[in-house]
């Protein structure tokens, strides 16, 4: 039988966000070509939607009957709307959500979705994933829901979340992949011209901006690190610049970047070596060591434990050979 997917369309979806489900769900076939899932878009009232941007409006199919009975419901990703306002969803789509919940459905959120999903109460006390962008807000108006903005998608069981954009797509694959096998999963991708398979646990590529020379406190002393990353640069070195002591220097450091000085350094090399890799075709050697991680063997072992892949693989994604 075709697994129904009821899809909850909200004023602000995301447009990517809202197309990918029926997309990568469409793609999964049996060996005769038939579908193994059917994917309806739902509304409140089935009114028009206006998404984030693009200048459109977006018609559903059907008011929210169909998430009364569907196997899976599927939330999109919202940029506007009081889920990411004031920690509030309509209650129409809270009691819809709750029920479907409640009678064994499968949920899914994409990106900024979740908010929708903590708002109507499903993710007090588990984890959750989200765009990484959207980590302080949603902290603040969901504090109940373990947050992790650092992988691709969480699957809690019943309940699974991605971050934003193409994780979408990743998460969409992983459910296919659960119920269905990796061969069904992997001709999905085909037909999409995706990456068969990226873990959920995988790192989301997080810019991390660098900080400005002219601040006050120990910003001064980190943008002086930043150009000598290749350099074994120590702490009492940095408290030397910094013209503070090794203790002061290291708790004013703690309080303004929340990390301490010798793991802001390490991400901050980790974060070189990922623009080497995407920018230059130096070997892994020669980027290890102006990203002042001095191996290439040093450097697998961080970049792994950071972003969740190999050097290799990082930068397959993202240069041609």
């Amino acid at each position: 039988m075709t697994h129904a997917v009821a899809m909850i369309a909200l004023d602000g979806v995301v447009g990517f966000d809202l197309g990918v489900p029926p997309q990568v769900f469409g793609t999964a076939r049996d060996p005769q070509g038939r579908p193994y899932y059917s994917v309806t878009t739902c509304g409140i009232g089935g009114l028009p939607i206006r998404p984030e941007r693009g200048g459109f409006h977006v018609l559903p199919d059907h008011d929210l009957s169909p998430v009364a009975t569907a196997d899976t419901v599927l939330v999109p990703g919202i940029h506007a709307g009081p889920s990411v306002a004031t920690g509030t969803t309509a209650p129409e789509v809270a009691a819809a959500l709750q029920a479907a919940h409640a009678r064994g459905a499968r949920i899914i959120s994409i990106c900024t979705g979740a908010s929708v999903l903590a708002a109507a109460g499903l993710l007090d006390g588990r984890k959750a994933a989200s765009h990484w962008a959207w980590g302080d807000r949603l902290r603040r108006l969901y504090p109940r829901v373990e947050w992790d903005f650092d992988v691709l998608f969480v699957d809690d069981g019943d309940v699974l979340t991605s971050a934003g954009v193409a994780a979408g797509v990743d998460l969409c694959l992983h459910v296919i992949r659960q119920d269905h096998g990796s061969a069904v999963a992997n001709r999905a991708a085909r037909s999409c011209v995706m990456p068969a398979w990226r873990d959920g646990g995988q790192a989301q590529f997080i810019e991390r901006p660098i900080p400005d020379a002219q601040g006050s406190g120990t910003e001064p002393t980190r943008a002086w690190a930043l150009h000598r990353l290749a350099d074994p640069v120590g702490l009492e070195e940095l408290a030397g610049h910094a013209r503070m002591s090794v203790r002061t220097f290291t708790r004013r450091f703690r309080e303004e970047t929340g990390t301490s000085p010798r793991q802001w350094l390490l991400q901050q090399r980790v974060t070189h070596a990922r623009l080497l890799l995407e920018s230059t075709d130096l070997s892994m050697d020669v980027v290890a060591q102006r990203a002042g991680l001095g191996s290439a063997t040093a450097l697998r072992q961080h970049f792994q434990q950071s972003v969740g892949v190999a050097p290799s693989a990082y930068r397959r994604t993202f240069r041609r050979p």
